[in-house]
């Protein structure tokens, strides 16, 4: 028994129809660049007086309302921001000069 295949192997993407336009690419980065800017002003406003006595902690920020939290803890920030803020789009970022999370 003889097992023949006249398949031809496809190259390429797995899902080509299913990739975004240029035009859908550029639409979500700009609604992700004004996602973080706002995130970042409120930033910007609570971190000089929350730095002195909670350095390093996280703050969760969720921009559409304002509300932003702080906990010592990653895995409770997380776990506190899907208790307050549900699936709505929020930031994470750290108590400290320049609000990164983690090392480059």
């Amino acid at each position: 028994m003889t097992l023949s295949s006249n398949r031809t192997p496809r190259r390429g993407r797995v899902f080509p129809e299913n990739q975004l336009s240029p035009e859908e690419k550029a639409r979500r980065k700009t609604e992700d660049e004004l996602f973080s800017q706002r995130c970042r002003m409120i930033f910007d406003k609570v971190q000089p007086e929350l730095i002195s006595d909670h350095y390093n902690w996280f703050i969760v920020i969720e921009p559409e309302s304002g509300d932003y939290f702080i906990e010592v803890d990653e895995n409770v920030a997380r776990q506190k921001a899907r208790e307050q803020f549900g699936d709505t789009m929020r930031l994470m970022m750290r108590i400290n000069e320049t609000g990164a999370c983690g090392k480059i």
